[in-house]
């Protein structure tokens, strides 16, 4: 799957239903570039980014997240250069890394059969 343009300066990375995916998109501006949400892995971020190179374009300078979904927040860790969230999602995602230390909770996760689609 490549890289689609929409103008000289706008391009974007289609959705993949098959795996979760959403679609990314990248700016181009005359000194930085931007990226619209970090994806749903870093394989992602990577095949991302990898047709940016295949583009000639720079990795983004920025990412900024729609929105604390996880498919298009768990690349975050594996972006480069600076993420931007509204204040609301970044509490979210906070509220949800706080989450990953109490045990109780991940027991729940991994046993509750609603949340792992049985």
């Amino acid at each position: 799957m490549g890289l689609k343009k929409i103008s000289n300066r706008i391009f974007y990375y289609p959705h993949q239903p098959e795996t979760d995916r959403p679609m990314l998109a990248y700016i181009k501006g005359e000194k930085i570039a931007l990226a619209i949400d970090a994806g749903n892995s870093e394989s992602h971020v990577d095949e991302f980014y990898k047709t940016l190179e295949i583009e000639k374009l720079k990795k983004p300078d920025f990412t900024v997240i729609t929105h604390w979904h996880w498919d298009h927040t768990f690349g975050m860790h594996h972006i480069n250069g600076l993420s931007i969230a509204h204040r609301k999602t970044n509490e979210f995602l906070n509220q949800e890394i706080a989450k990953l230390s109490d045990n109780e909770y991940i027991e729940f996760i991994k046993t509750d059969d609603e949340c792992i689609g049985r």
